[in-house]
């Protein structure tokens, strides 16, 4: 039985999303550098309504998960996992060690812009929860969208040009489905994303790279992430392609994890994990008043699985 550990994407933001590591001496590093990188107090960042411009979510999801790790880790055994949703990948790395904290917040600004720079004008992503694979598939063949994210057998995301999201929504809803706008204006992990990757690719094969220390599992097959040329083209690749989240959460629980403890903000992931998975152990950090009681309960959720 093991630890596997989640890194959250966009959507979560909001302005008390540091406030558990406010005051915390091992965060401190990974605060100051996301002011940096930031060009304002990460706090005041948090507040700012542009925190779900791209530019500002990607080093503010990518600086939560950092920091509540490195304000975490001494207190926790070591994570037998780790993976990111989206730009939560990016901090899986670093939490990993593949690299270090500022470049994995210099690396959350240039995905950012190459993302901003490639996206075509009145783009959007929403969810629909409710139909199967085949079936959201034909409705995106239809209107010109594309499965971003899948997250379960009944619940994708997509992302395409407004017109045809909306037109789709609505047969979706007339076939049952929920419809669920995102805040978010870029359509990422789907083609139309395709000029980004080369760049992006181009910033990760810059940095300075080491093996990575915890397994690492990417996004867009599930697969470990074993060496450079692995983590540059699974990170740039999921640019412009489809996010199998079902099949990751499949492979962490297949790989031994039992118990999962999400970071940063929200509790998105740790909920869609505990629907799949209810036989497992399953918190996010946010569901605490204080750390302490979030290594408390990883310590006694490891212990009531032995």
């Amino acid at each position: 039985m093991s630890l596997a550990l989640l890194c959250p994407g966009q959507g979560a933001q909001h302005p008390a999303m540091f406030d558990r590591v406010r005051d915390n001496a091992a965060a401190g590093d990974v605060l100051a550098a996301a002011t940096e990188v930031l060009g304002q107090d990460v706090f005041a960042a948090a507040r700012a309504e542009e925190r779900f411009d791209n530019t500002h979510a990607q080093p503010l999801l990518c600086a939560a998960s950092l920091a509540h790790w490195h304000a975490l880790r001494t207190e926790l055994p070591t994570p037998g996992m780790v993976a990111g949703y989206s730009i939560g990948e990016l901090a899986a790395h670093a939490i990993a060690g593949s690299f270090d904290t500022p470049s994995c917040l210099a690396l959350s600004v240039q995905r950012a812009q190459c993302m901003d720079a490639a996206s075509p004008a009145g783009a959007g992503m929403q969810a629909v929860l409710g139909l199967d694979r085949a079936r959201v598939q034909a409705l995106c063949a239809a209107h010109e969208a594309h499965i971003a994210i899948a997250n379960g057998h009944d619940h994708f995301i997509l992302g395409g040009a407004l017109p045809g999201l909306h037109a789709l929504a609505g047969q979706a809803r007339a076939a049952g489905a929920e419809i669920r706008p995102l805040p978010v204006h870029v359509p990422s992990h789907t083609p139309l994303l395709q000029a980004a990757v080369h760049p992006f690719a181009a910033a990760l094969e810059a940095v300075e790279w080491q093996r990575p220390q915890l397994p690492v599992l990417a996004g867009i097959d599930a697969r470990l992430v074993r060496d450079r040329a692995a983590m540059v083209h699974t990170l740039s690749a999921q640019l412009a392609q489809a996010i199998e989240w079902a099949q990751l959460m499949r492979q962490l629980f297949e790989r031994g994890a039992r118990v999962f403890l999400q970071l940063g903000p929200g509790t998105a992931l740790a909920r869609m994990v505990a629907s799949a998975y209810p036989c497992c152990e399953v918190r996010a950090v946010e569901e605490f008043q204080h750390l302490d009681g979030a290594a408390d309960w990883v310590q006694h959720a490891l212990g009531r699985l032995q």
